[in-house]
């Protein structure tokens, strides 16, 4: 007979925090998010923890390598989406880590006989006023000179004025050798009040710019997830079906850490893809796995190897799995049971299996959340994927400005492997939609928000860390009633030019 469970299962917005002691030290200033990433030994220190509790989807439309150097910067890690060719993955990662913090690949570039009109089309498509003149209008071609907004007015200029005729040439251009530090090019910067500095080869040829606003910025990144090397951290998922020819080919590229990417983690398929990495390098190699949402998947995969496990099933926005399929869980409900199975195995075993909330997040408020009630860290998709650094189109749709936003499970992605079950290499089925998202803006000043909120509940509950967090929090089911009361109402509210909505 099947096995019922008596109580229903509950999403995170069924849930509140009650307040707890905040003495005079907590202040959101003094609030630690370093979370381990990767399983440790009772007594000892996690081999990779985030500075923040935050990390992206394994998904098309959310974690390219542009979108991984953002996340790094401010402490968390994205995991390169799989759906690829091993190649492409590879050279995602690889981008990743060959980034030089301050140094800045080119991606205004034009040639000498192209015109004003070019320049202000390009200013359009980039944003950047800063525009390099090389011989082949690439971000790697020998540099003829440079152009900003101080060098041309559009309103006296006609604009097919050629831009040799305006451009700063090489011979007036400072710059620095390729070599050189970002410290000596940032001297080089103030002493000389530039606002750019290109950095170029022997052969003039240019190989990278340093920015004077990016100066301050860099100093503001304190949370900054770099390895050894101080290079920026970056993961990248994989799956069950290609992982011997995959696996080798990221670790060249200088993945530090390994997902696989699947709906469902519960599975043989799973468990053998762990053992391969396991026999083949031991534990040096550091990989998550998942998704689960009981106890037995967690201790399935603890058993097995897994450094981390991820937890859920149907409930991203665009995940129609539970429709589909009708199987899943309420993230809260799972969470806080492969929370209660985590620490359970940790007392056993003295090995800490971090947990990863993945799905469920609406508002940034879930995020706290999930945290209270056991997971170590989130990933987000959605999330990320509103943000400039994301890899899909900015779109205009009906006068406002959306992002693309797709699942896994999309007939757009066709990501098979994720949904792999054996037999067929094919996806049956949809479980994914395509869609849009509100566009936000830059990662760094969203997440930042995010950041402040989280940190801010963390006090009224009177706790520093997300250890403590843990410990001390206090949270309360809520009826329907109390979640229309916890918005605004009874009121008519203004839009942002004071009308009434």
């Amino acid at each position: 007979m099947a096995f019922y469970y008596e109580e229903p299962c509950h999403t995170f917005n069924e849930y509140l925090l009650m307040p707890g002691y905040s003495s005079a030290e907590c202040i959101p200033n003094h609030v630690s998010l370093k979370t381990p990433l990767t399983k440790f030994k009772k007594g000892e220190e996690p081999a990779i923890s985030l500075n923040v509790p935050l990390t992206s989807a394994i998904m098309q439309s959310v974690s390219n390598d542009t979108l991984a150097v953002a996340l790094a910067k401010e402490g968390g890690v994205s995991f390169i989406y799989g759906s690829q060719t091993i190649e492409q993955e590879a050279a995602m990662v690889a981008r990743v880590k060959a980034y030089k913090a301050g140094f800045v690949t080119s991606d205004s570039n034009i040639k000498p006989d192209q015109t004003l009109a070019d320049i202000l089309k390009l200013k359009e498509e980039t944003g950047h006023s800063t525009v390099a003149v090389t011989d082949d209008g690439t971000g790697t071609g020998k540099l003829l000179g440079v152009v900003s907004s101080r060098d041309y007015r559009v309103s006296r200029m006609a604009v097919d004025t050629p831009v040799s005729s305006f451009m700063t040439p090489i011979e007036k251009v400072i710059s620095a050798p390729k070599g050189a530090t970002l410290s000596e090019c940032n001297d080089i910067i103030w002493e000389n009040k530039l606002n750019s500095l290109p950095v170029v080869d022997d052969d003039g040829k240019l190989c990278y710019f340093v920015f004077r606003k990016d100066y301050s910025e860099h100093k503001e990144n304190t949370s900054e997830l770099l390895d050894a090397q101080k290079r920026y951290m970056v993961g990248a998922g994989i799956n069950t079906r290609d992982y011997a020819e995959r696996i080798p080919a990221l670790l060249e590229a200088g993945a530090d850490v390994l997902c696989i990417d699947s709906s469902e983690g519960y599975s043989e398929w799973q468990k053998r893809t762990i053992a391969w990495v396991r026999q083949q390098y031991g534990d040096r190699v550091k990989i998550g796995a998942g998704n689960v949402i009981d106890g037995d998947g967690f201790r399935f995969l603890a058993e097995a190897g897994a450094d981390f496990v991820k937890i859920g099933i149907g409930g991203g926005s665009i995940c129609i799995t539970r429709e589909t399929k009708g199987i899943g869980r309420g993230q809260a409900t799972a969470v806080i049971e492969v929370a209660k199975a985590r620490d359970a195995y940790y007392k056993e075993t003295g090995i800490y299996v971090p947990i990863c909330s993945d799905g469920g997040i609406v508002y940034d408020h879930h995020i706290t959340l999930a945290l209270a009630m056991g997971a170590d860290f989130v990933m987000l998709g959605r999330y990320f994927s509103r943000f400039d650094e994301s890899p899909t189109n900015k779109v205009n749709i009906n006068g406002q400005y959306m992002k693309e936003y797709w699942g896994e499970g999309s007939n757009r992605a066709r990501n098979w492997q994720r949904y792999d079950l054996g037999g067929a290499k094919k996806l049956s089925f949809e479980e994914g939609v395509d869609s849009y998202v509100p566009y936000a803006g830059s990662l760094k000043d969203n997440v930042n928000t995010t950041l402040s909120k989280v940190r801010s509940t963390m006090c009224n509950c009177g706790a520093l860390t997300i250890a403590e967090l843990q410990e001390k929090a206090k949270l309360t089911l809520v009826s329907s009633t109390s979640i229309l009361e916890g918005g605004a109402h009874d009121v008519l509210l203004k839009d942002s030019n004071n009308q009434v909505k």
